[in-house]
């Protein structure tokens, strides 16, 4: 989308809205841009979460195994009896075993497929503090 067709569709002039983002960007709000890609259009028509329980502190092999692999989409470490989720794509069941089987060697894995995603990429909610310094300095 370019900055023309953001303005237009949030009702501001071009150069009003090039600024915003220029600010919301320098503030840290902003943290990137992306394009949504489906990933059945890509050949990865399955997406799971796995969780993992680990026996010991995750180290250098297993962050290094995260980084170093594509099909990994998210990375979350969290409370309760495991230790990391895990958003995993694959191509097929001999693809998901493959790669779940790479957990294998860092502690105790569950995975969960996917049926559906009623909710998906939902864009984040207005700031909780509308009086914050992010919706001050963007005005």
């Amino acid at each position: 989308m370019t900055t023309a067709e953001l303005a237009r569709a949030i009702s501001m002039s071009a150069s009003s809205t090039a600024d915003r983002v220029r600010r919301l960007t320098a503030l840290g709000v902003l943290l990137g841009y992306r394009a949504v890609l489906d990933p059945i259009a890509l050949g990865y028509p399955l997406t799971a979460f796995v969780r993992l329980r680990m026996a010991t502190p995750a180290g250098k092999a297993f962050h290094d195994m995260l980084e170093s692999t594509p099909r990994i989409l998210e990375a979350h470490y969290v409370t309760g009896e495991d230790c990391f989720l895990l958003k995993v794509i694959a191509a097929s069941m001999p693809d998901l075993e493959e790669l779940t089987a790479k957990f294998l060697t860092f502690g105790q894995v569950t995975t969960n497929l996917v049926f559906s995603s009623p909710v998906r990429d939902r864009p984040l909610p207005p700031s909780v503090d509308q009086g914050d310094m992010v919706s001050s300095s963007v005005t």
